[in-house]
């Protein structure tokens, strides 16, 4: 997998509004947001989509989702926030890097798009 423009945010060579950080994971705000509060979470390890993970990948995916959970709190979501992972070009995947979208701060209808 060539660098993606995640990879750089992560090697710090694009600046990026982020919200949280530690040795696993990076949030940052999305540049264009698609609600009022737009958070992308990523895996430092680039994996491409939900289809590369492997075995081995069990308890990053957790500390992923473990990670939501802290930046929504640190958000001050308590009204709710969506998640999603789009995977593959069918599903809106843009970046060819595994990343969870965190939405909120406006209702958020169903089905989605």
């Amino acid at each position: 997998m060539g660098k993606t423009i995640f990879s750089k945010i992560i090697d710090k060579e694009i600046p990026a509004d982020i919200v949280y950080e530690d040795d696993q994971v990076l949030a940052f705000r999305d540049i264009v947001p698609q609600a009022p509060v737009h958070i992308l979470v990523i895996p430092k390890k680039p994996i491409l989509n939900l289809k590369h993970v492997e075995p081995e990948d069990q308890d990053l995916l957790g500390h992923l989702l473990l990670s939501v959970k802290k930046i929504a709190q640190q958000e001050g979501l308590s009204n709710g926030y969506r998640v999603v992972i789009n995977n593959g070009t069918d599903a809106g995947q843009t970046v060819d890097h595994l990343h969870f979208h965190i939405l909120a701060g406006r209702s958020l209808l169903w089905p989605p798009g």
